[in-house]
């Protein structure tokens, strides 16, 4: 089995072609750092016309990289959702050209069962697991029971941790991508010297909270003053990195503890999404799973962040089960993966 896999639902153009044993025969991805460098953020528009651009030469590499034409492939997966709608169309609309004219089957993923399973194609772990997924636009707690099978254990109320590194790159001028900004300039940082709020700490309910944090470090940097250093700057981003870290381990170690007594008791925990590529936050988190006695366990860095290959495998996964969608499938910007969990309080949340 080989499927080619599509992803745009941001800022990165990518394809990746990949076999029914996981591996990976091509994985291009063109990164739109240098379009939206001048903004210190993602610009919708801007993306979308970039994928328009470019990701009909990255499908070209990702197959010429793996040696075959269309004729090869066996499906075709796309990210459907969610995301940067504009972005979305465009990947998911060029999936079914691709589908139709080849004749072979369409599959629409979803962007976050794409991550939820990426750990899958990478090593060898069984439903159901735990998983925190955390990127620039979703903060969550699932169970994964199986393939379009999870409960939502917790989520953001307001701010995704990726957007909350963001910012605080953005506030500090430290550049864009931001996340990897910051952990770069906590490197040199005392995390004790600010006291920062730990939103949430301590409260049964698994959900998080962001926006206050990311308010106490404006209101630090703005304190002060003009004259603010480079290592007041690096003492701000680790306690900043310091406090995520708090929250996101309290959360985890009582998901775990709650979890333990299900009868679909989980046999691991995943992390995944753009932040699981911060080396601080996985040590941390491998900590608390280490003093649970649970198995940790996480993609490397580059299938963390947006990739073809991520839904080329999920495509996979779905398509052992006799999982194909219709040319009238409509791509979406929000697309919960637990369809079943109350919404989410603020629209400005991903789902």
């Amino acid at each position: 089995m080989r499927i080619l896999g599509i992803e745009t639902s941001c800022d990165e153009t990518a394809a990746a072609i990949v076999s029914g044993d996981g591996d990976i025969l091509a994985n291009i991805v063109h990164s739109q750092i240098d379009e939206h460098t001048p903004f210190a953020g993602v610009v919708p528009e801007i993306a979308a016309r970039a994928h328009v651009e470019k990701l009909d030469g990255v499908i070209d590499a990702a197959l010429n990289t793996a040696g075959m034409g269309l004729d090869r492939i066996d499906a075709i997966a796309a990210t459907a959702g969610p995301g940067l709608i504009g972005g979305v169309i465009v990947g998911f609309t060029t999936a079914k050209a691709l589908a139709l004219s080849a004749g072979k089957p369409l599959i629409a993923m979803n962007h976050l069962e794409a991550h939820a399973l990426t750990v899958r194609m990478t090593d060898t772990v069984a439903f159901p697991y735990l998983l925190l997924l955390v990127s620039g636009g979703h903060c969550q707690i699932l169970l994964v029971r199986g393939v379009g099978d999870y409960e939502r254990l917790g989520a953001t109320i307001d701010d995704a941790v990726g957007e909350a590194f963001d910012k605080t790159a953005k506030l500090l001028e430290l550049g864009f991508p931001g996340g990897p900004a910051v952990e770069r300039c906590a490197l040199e940082g005392d995390p004790a010297r600010f006291d920062l709020p730990r939103p949430m700490l301590g409260r049964e309910a698994l959900d998080f909270s962001f926006s206050g944090l990311k308010t106490a470090v404006r209101q630090t940097a703005l304190g002060l003053g003009a004259g603010i250093g480079a290592q007041d700057m690096a003492d701000l981003c680790a306690g900043f990195q310091a406090a995520i870290g708090d929250v996101l381990s309290d959360r985890i170690e009582r998901a775990i503890g709650q979890c333990r007594s299900r009868e679909d008791a989980p046999t691991a925990f995943v992390l995944a999404g753009g932040v699981a590529a911060n080396r601080y936050l996985r040590t941390r988190l491998q900590t608390v799973c280490a003093d649970a006695e649970l198995p940790f366990l996480a993609p490397p860095p580059a299938l963390c962040t947006d990739n073809g290959a991520m839904v080329a495998w999920a495509g996979v996964e779905r398509f052992r089960l006799g999982l194909t969608d219709g040319l009238a499938t409509a791509p979406r910007a929000r697309w919960p993966l637990d369809a079943e969990a109350a919404p989410l309080p603020f629209a400005g949340v991903k789902a």
